[in-house]
């Protein structure tokens, strides 16, 4: 073989590689990843376009920097051992931090999560060169956190939710034994004497006046029957409907805490049953709210009909629960009662198909606005 055809060998090879780095150059100039390359010493030799989107640099400003300025001061140590590890350990690429959320630091300053694999090649002479290939994972570390508040959140309102049964049912058994208790007790004492003066000629005045105390007690005890009854689901609801449970609803609440409560709502309120019982429970924990967090004077409940006469696609209700008080500041302190309070109100808007939105600030009072479809596929099943 002539020294010509050697030539044109080393030629087509020469074309060969020639032809690949342009095909490498291009794929890593439109790869959607951030691509860093650094020597030995860490410093930058390929800056992709990628890269100079993410952290807001130009490649030849990146060029000969550290690696490590790309890093948050408190991870660079760290990193840079990681490099100098990853490279004597003889393994080609593999993908870094599998357990710990990754941190990088743009050319202003922020820092933001990323998820990187980091390779490793070597020249003819022995040169190493690290390459990292990087994203910005912002949005998915935001999902998942928020994710995460939401799963606690609803575990926290979940052990709310039956401490409160608890605490219900441990009520209602005191007033059983306490009240309609005592005056079962009462009466049969009363039935007893009354017995007895029966027997004897003598005793028949006095057997009248036993029986008008008995009527005293009877009537007494059908009033705390009413009441206990009214406490866990007022019959108005379902025999007058919500306007009129809202209105007692006001009412019993002004005479319990001498906070006056106005309400307002149309005539006619065209709802399912499950979603009046909703209305009725979030109207009433509002109203503990009130009561309980806002130092109010005055409060006002106001359900308004929106597009009444129109489909019954853009058909919804408006529910405002306003008061006069101070506000809320937000603080774990001040609010936490509220803040499960006010998780529940959203479970139950959540079952209507509707939302929840606060308005409030320090000494302006309190307003609670819950918008819900007037014909909601209504999930909610219980009182």
């Amino acid at each position: 073989m002539g020294p010509e055809a050697v030539t044109g060998t080393d030629d087509n090879g020469d074309r060969r590689i020639a032809e690949n780095e342009t095909r490498l150059a291009g794929i890593i100039r439109s790869s959607m990843e951030a691509i860093i390359s650094v020597d030995e010493e860490q410093r930058v030799v390929l800056f992709n376009p990628m890269a100079e989107k993410l952290f807001g640099l130009p490649a030849e400003q990146a060029m000969g920097r550290p690696l490590g300025d790309f890093i948050p001061a408190r991870f660079r140590t760290a990193h840079a051992a990681h490099v100098t590890r990853f490279g004597v350990t003889g393994v080609s690429d593999r993908q870094m931090g599998r357990q710990l959320t990754l941190h990088a630091l743009r050319q202003d300053g922020t820092e933001f999560p990323i998820e990187a694999s980091i390779s490793q090649t070597s020249d003819g002479a022995g040169h190493k060169l690290f390459t990292v290939m990087l994203r910005d994972v912002t949005a998915r570390v935001r999902a998942e956190t928020a994710l995460q508040r939401s799963r606690e959140e609803l575990q926290a309102l979940s052990d709310s939710i039956l401490a409160a049964r608890e605490d219900e049912k441990r009520r209602v058994a005191r007033e059983l034994h306490d009240d309609l208790g005592q005056r079962l007790s009462a009466l049969k004492m009363d039935l007893v004497m009354l017995e007895t003066d029966l027997r004897t000629d003598c005793g028949a005045v006095r057997a009248l006046g036993q029986v008008s105390a008995m009527h005293t007690v009877i009537d007494e005890t059908i009033a705390a029957v009413r009441r206990i009854s009214s406490d866990l689901r007022p019959a108005l609801l379902d025999e007058l409907g919500l306007a009129a449970a809202l209105d007692w609803l006001a009412k019993d609440f002004s005479r319990r805490y001498a906070i006056p409560v106005s309400t307002r709502t149309p005539e006619e309120i065209d709802v399912t049953e499950q979603a009046a019982t909703a209305v009725f429970r979030i109207v009433q924990e509002a109203l503990n709210n009130v009561v309980h967090h806002a130092d109010a004077s005055e409060a006002w409940v106001t359900l308004t009909h929106q597009n009444p006469n129109q489909n019954h696609d853009h058909d919804q209700y408006v529910l405002r629960v306003h008061d006069d008080g101070r506000g809320w500041n937000g603080q774990p302190k001040d609010g936490a009662r509220r803040s499960f309070g006010l998780l529940g109100i959203r479970e139950r808007a959540r079952l209507l198909g509707g939302t929840v939105s606060i308005e409030h600030s320090p000494g302006e009072g309190f307003e609670l606005v819950v918008t819900f479809p007037g014909h909601p596929d209504c999930k909610e099943t219980q009182a």
